[in-house]
């Protein structure tokens, strides 16, 4: 067994790692690791205390008991609260990346492809029906099976 790498692995694993999505998703990590904080803060301080106007101001505290009696450690208990707290997190979290980054990209991209389209002149759109696409591979096999047969 060899010490010696084989350079074709290093080379694809760099270029694993410069193809724009592992980039994407390294950035999509880090920021949404930042955005943990926020969002603890914001249901910490926000949600839970419009919650605690109805009960209590931890969500933690609502349950449900599946058995007759549940007091200290002794029931079986449905622990919804915390469900509760943790889907809003992620409806939070998900909101302020989406209206903060994915839509403000998106609009960005089609903007910089209609300067594109602009600059080189391509506006028309080719359609192609389903009619058309089911032609081309009928002919496609047709010519498939011709080539196999020799033509017979």
């Amino acid at each position: 067994m060899s010490n010696k790498q084989d350079p074709s692995v290093w080379r694809g694993f760099r270029a694993f790692l410069m193809r724009g999505n592992v980039v994407d998703l390294a950035v999509a990590v880090v920021v949404g690791a930042a955005f943990t904080n926020i969002v603890n803060s914001v249901v910490k301080g926000v949600i839970n205390p419009v919650v605690g106007a109805i009960g209590t101001k931890n969500l933690d505290h609502y349950s449900s008991c599946l058995s007759s009696t549940c007091q200290g450690d002794q029931g079986i208990r449905i622990m919804w609260g915390s469900v509760l707290g943790s889907t809003l997190q992620f409806l939070i979290t998900a909101a302020v990346v989406y209206f903060l980054m994915v839509l403000p990209m998106a609009k960005f991209l089609a903007r910089q492809e209609a300067r594109r389209k602009a600059k080189t002149g391509t506006h028309e759109t080719v359609e192609v029906t389903e009619i058309q696409v089911l032609q081309e591979i009928r002919d496609e096999l047709v010519a498939r099976r011709e080539s196999q047969t020799g033509g017979r």
